[in-house]
């Protein structure tokens, strides 16, 4: 487990992709719980670890979590959320080339409980939640394409399922329609980079996680990145 950032009220990892936030139907060991073992063992803490969850990231997806160590930070880091006072950046690879350079989507979006999945319209329909997402394509290899992704609303898979309403599915999404998967049953979305004020200190808090060490397709099209740039 990699640590990025820890203070007394919160701490903030970089997850892999397979591990799961919270506790789910399949019984595997979740991070959240990992953490407080974690905490515990290095800080020497008696009894019960307190560690809230306050965002999560879709089993397959890598990158920035933010958990909590305190009741205080964590009632105030989900007010924050609600609020759209965090911003979160995402990096996806996708196969196809986006209709424009940058853009912003909105679509509506419901979710089926029986299979998992969310599905994007373009016109407000009964149930449906509003989603919101502005990208911005910054970089390419010879077939692939990396796109930087800003959410304005948290919604289930909505990255996922947004990119592959304009046609450019993230790279090993099977769910939304990629050709094939990742060796490693992962796909090629990440939650690259975050920033927000504290909720107990009031210091700016700017967070960067290192792109997955184990696929060689994100360090040569984020060497291109460096090239172009």
């Amino acid at each position: 487990m990699e640590v990025l950032y820890e203070d007394n009220h919160i701490i903030i990892v970089n997850k892999a992709s397979g591990e799961i936030v919270q506790g789910d139907k399949t019984g595997d060991k979740p991070l959240v719980e990992t953490l407080k073992e974690w905490i515990k063992e290095k800080y020497a803490k008696p009894g019960n670890v307190f560690c809230g969850v306050v965002h999560r990231l879709d089993r397959p997806v890598s990158g920035i979590v933010v958990f909590a160590k305190t009741s205080k930070a964590l009632a105030r880091m989900n007010e924050m959320f609600r609020n759209g006072e965090v911003k979160k950046t995402y990096w996806a690879i996708t196969r196809n080339q986006p209709p424009k350079h940058e853009d912003s989507l909105t679509h509506y979006i419901t979710t089926t409980e029986r299979n998992n999945k969310s599905y994007a319209s373009t016109a407000p329909r009964h149930g449906a939640k509003e989603a919101v997402l502005s990208y911005r394509h910054i970089s390419s290899s010879d077939r692939y394409h990396l796109l930087e992704v800003n959410l304005m609303t948290g919604r289930k898979h909505q990255i996922r399922v947004q990119l592959s309403a304009i046609g450019c599915t993230i790279r090993g999404d099977l769910k939304y329609g990629d050709k094939r998967s990742n060796p490693d049953g992962s796909i090629s979305l990440m939650a690259r980079h975050i920033s927000f004020t504290h909720p107990v200190s009031g210091k700016f808090i700017d967070v960067t996680a290192p792109i997955p060490d184990n696929d060689n397709l994100w360090k040569a099209i984020t060497q291109n990145l460096a090239t172009e740039k």
